[in-house]
C-alpha cells in the first residue's frame, strides 16, 4: 500500500494547517489509521488515531482540544486538522496505516510553527 502525506509548511504559532494522507486503496482495508510525528533528536509519537469500523479516535494529550483526525472513505483519505498550533508542534508528520500487525507508512511532511 502507498500512504501520501500533503498540506504541511510553515505557519506562524496560533494558526492552522490540515494535512493530508491519501490511500493507494481503501481506508476499510485497514484496522486503524493515524498520524505520529518526529521531531529533531527525539523519537517517533503518536498524535491521533481513528479506527475504521467504529471511527473510534485517540488522541496524544499534547494535541487533544487542538487536533482532529477524520476520514473520508470515498475519496480513500485521512486529514488531520491542526489548529492553535505551537512551536513545539514542528516536527515530520507521518501518515499510519495498520492491518493487523502490518504496518505501512507514509514519506512524511513537514510542519514548521515559528513563534
Amino acid at each position: 500500500v502507498q500512504l501520501v502525506e500533503s498540506g504541511g509548511g510553515l505557519v506562524q504559532a496560533g494558526g492552522s494547517l490540515r494535512l493530508s494522507c491519501a490511500a493507494s486503496r481503501s481506508t476499510f482495508s485497514f484496522n486503524v489509521m493515524g498520524w505520529y510525528r518526529q521531531a529533531p533528536g527525539k523519537q517517533r509519537e503518536l498524535v491521533a488515531t481513528i479506527t475504521t469500523v467504529a471511527s473510534s479516535t485517540n488522541y496524544a494529550d499534547s494535541v487533544k482540544g487542538r487536533f482532529t483526525i477524520s476520514r473520508d472513505d470515498v475519496k480513500n483519505t485521512m486529514y488531520l486538522q491542526m489548529n492553535s498550533l505551537k512551536p513545539e508542534d514542528t516536527a515530520v508528520y507521518y501518515c499510519n496505516a495498520r492491518l493487523l500487525v502490518v504496518n505501512s507508512w507514509g514519506q512524511g511532511t513537514q510542519v514548521t510553527v515559528s513563534s
